[in-house]
């Protein structure tokens, strides 16, 4: 089994290197993919994405291959069969 990408979303250099895959800071975690305000301030791009974009390697990651967390513990430990958060 591959280990998933850990991302901090409330740690600033976080937010730095994990990226929508058009480059903003601005994307925020669903249950099953991501959402980035500033693509869907665009009329013709969708805020919706299903991969994070690493700045720090080049590659994209699938959302089931990331593992989220804030100060508080796992953000999504429903997608990490763990139960709901």
């Amino acid at each position: 089994m591959v280990p998933k990408e850990v991302v901090r979303i409330e740690d600033r250099q976080d937010r730095w290197r994990y990226v929508c895959p058009r480059g903003h800071r601005s994307w925020e975690p669903t249950n099953h993919h991501f959402w980035c305000q500033k693509c869907a301030a665009h009329d013709d791009v969708d805020g919706v994405f299903h991969e994070l974009s690493d700045r720090k390697t080049g590659a994209l990651i699938p959302r089931n291959r990331v593992r989220l967390v804030t100060q508080v513990g796992p953000y999504d430990r429903d997608l990490d069969g763990e139960g709901s958060a």
